[in-house]
């Protein structure tokens, strides 16, 4: 079993029988190729033995060895059951989540959305603000042809080298570590930009919409893409489950988590118009498809680490999800920006 949750690591490495911590890290690192920092190990350890689930043994300090409890390994089977059925036993890398989000049908959908309303023209000068591995940076290249020039712009290396390599043939891309909160154009020299799904991660989204405001030219288009997980809906029998979850990815997982509602305020508050207000939203029926996209099962374990659902809560939630009908939405909102003509704020 590959998984990257801490409790069940622990959990799936005692089976064989007592260990301490020191020795549980180096299987951990056996089992899944990375050890764990101490303060995951030892946290996990903790929580584990307030649940009941593993109980000390004889020892002094680290050394003493931990194993199982009956509990603890019915639980495990629990787990092993619920992900074998249904859910991903490993958290996927950021680009082919990213990826994977493109591919699906409501990606492509929002996407030729925010194509349509950012309308590049031949020549054109546009820039993706948070650009990725690069997954949109041919398209807007199409639509400025030769004579045009498309800037993707990321913080992350990782994602810059990824979207170098992935348009290296192409000479009317260009790609730049930079921060959306100081980007690195003089003032009104970009004809377009967009920013998808990125602004639910920066730290002050104001200042990325007031220094994009100031890229633009007079006349220059913004169009913004993000969802509001406060939206998120997922049904469930235990209706306070559902809205535990989503308060919880509200709360602690998304940075801005209600950024898509507040996108247009946002924006006028930068100097903005705004003209356009397009909500989408996603419809899943498959818990499969919807576990790839909302990471189900290793949310809602950090929903019971954080206190927004009770273990036995959270075990009734996933078994429900995995067997019975599903469906969840969740709305995502495509802004149009607009800077005034006359160049002024």
């Amino acid at each position: 079993m590959r998984t990257n949750d801490a409790q069940l690591q622990v959990l799936s490495v005692l089976v064989d029988g007592p260990l301490h911590g020191y020795a549980v890290n180096a299987a951990i690192e056996k089992l899944t190729g990375q050890r764990l920092g101490a303060g995951s190990l030892y946290g996990a350890l903790a929580r584990l033995e307030a649940k009941g689930w593993v109980e000390p043994l004889e020892g002094v300090g680290r050394q003493r060895p931990v194993r199982l409890t009956e509990q603890g390994r019915e639980q495990l089977q629990r787990e092993a059951r619920s992900m074998a059925r249904v859910f991903e036993t490993a958290v996927p890398g950021q680009v082919s989540y990213l990826d994977r989000v493109a591919a699906t049908e409501s990606g492509r959908a929002y996407k030729q959305t925010m194509l349509e309303a950012l309308d590049a023209r031949p020549g054109e000068t546009v820039v993706d603000l948070g650009c990725g591995p690069g997954t949109d940076l041919g398209t807007l290249a199409d639509a400025v042809g030769a004579s045009g020039t498309v800037i993707g712009v990321d913080v992350s290396q990782e994602m810059v080298d990824r979207a170098r390599e992935r348009t290296s043939a192409s000479t009317a891309i260009d790609v730049r570590l930079a921060d959306l909160q100081a980007l690195p154009f003089d003032d009104g020299s970009i004809d377009r930009a967009r920013t998808d799904r990125v602004l639910q991660h920066v730290e002050d989204p104001a200042k990325a919409l007031a220094e994009a405001h100031r890229v633009l030219r007079p006349g220059g288009t913004l169009v913004m893409a993000e969802p509001d997980w406060d939206s998120l809906a997922i049904d469930h029998p235990e209706l306070e489950s559902s809205r535990a979850y989503t308060r919880h990815i509200t709360d602690r997982i998304v940075r801005n988590g209600v950024i898509g509602r507040q996108l247009t305020r946002l924006a006028i508050g930068a100097g903005f118009a705004v003209p356009t207000v397009l909500p989408i939203v996603s419809t899943f029926r498959d818990v499969r498809s919807a576990d790839e996209i909302l990471g189900l099962h290793r949310n809602t374990e950090r929903a019971v680490e954080a206190g927004y659902l009770s273990a036995k809560a959270a075990e009734a939630w996933l078994d429900h999800l995995s067997t019975g009908p599903f469906l969840a939405t969740v709305t995502l909102y495509v802004v149009v920006a607009v800077r005034d003509r006359s160049g002024s704020r």
